[in-house]
C-alpha cells in the first residue's frame, strides 16, 4: 500500500477511532460536544493551499488550487468558514462550511488534531456539473476530513476531498 493510500485511509477512519474514544470518556455526546456552541470568537484562521494531488489524473484536471480560506473558531472547538478556490478543471469555486475540530496529541505548543467540515460546494458549472455528486442547482453538500498540526501559530492541514484528491494548506492564527 502506498503512502498516500495509507494517508486516506487513516483519515478516513479518524471519525470512528475518535467517536470511540469519546464514548468511552464520556456517557452523554451533548456535553463533550458542548452543544449548543457559543457565540463568541476565540481566534481567526487565514489559510491558502500549497499543494494538490488528484488521485486518478485527467487532462483536464488541474492541480494549482489557489485557495484561499477563512475560518472564525469559538473557545469549544467550534468554526465557520469560507474558501474560495479553482475547482479541479480551474473554475472559480466557493466553500461555506462549519466544522468541529477534534485534538488528538499536545505537547506545549504543538497540537495534533483532526478537524471535519460540511457545507455547501459551488463552482461546478457545464460540463463539470456532474463532476461532483448532488450538485443539482450549481450548490452540491459536501463534507471533508482533515489531518492537521499546529505550532504556534502556524497551521499546516493535509485534506482529503472524497475519492478525487488531496490538498495540503497552510494557516496563520490571529
Amino acid at each position: 500500500m502506498t503512502l498516500r493510500n495509507r494517508l486516506i485511509a487513516l483519515l478516513l477512519s479518524l471519525p470512528l477511532l475518535i467517536s470511540s474514544a469519546w464514548a468511552e470518556e464520556v456517557s452523554g455526546w451533548r456535553e463533550h460536544l458542548d452543544w449548543p456552541p457559543q457565540l463568541e470568537i476565540d481566534h481567526v484562521l487565514v489559510q491558502a493551499s500549497l499543494y494538490t494531488d488528484h488521485f486518478s489524473p485527467d487532462p483536464d484536471h488541474t492541480d494549482n488550487q489557489q485557495l484561499v480560506a477563512i475560518e472564525l473558531h469559538n473557545p469549544d472547538l467550534w468554526f465557520t468558514g469560507f474558501a474560495r478556490f479553482k475547482n479541479s478543471f480551474g473554475q472559480d469555486s466557493h466553500y461555506l462550511y462549519v466544522g468541529r475540530e477534534l485534538p488528538m496529541w499536545e505537547s506545549g505548543d504543538t497540537r495534533i488534531r483532526a478537524k471535519l467540515t460540511a457545507g455547501a460546494l459551488h463552482g461546478y458549472r457545464g460540463e463539470y456539473r456532474d463532476k461532483i455528486p448532488f450538485n443539482r442547482y450549481e450548490i452540491a453538500p459536501a463534507i471533508l476530513p482533515t489531518l492537521g498540526a499546529s505550532w504556534k501559530r502556524l497551521e499546516a492541514d493535509l485534506i482529503v476531498f472524497g475519492t478525487a484528491g488531496m490538498m495540503v494548506t497552510f494557516g496563520v492564527r490571529f
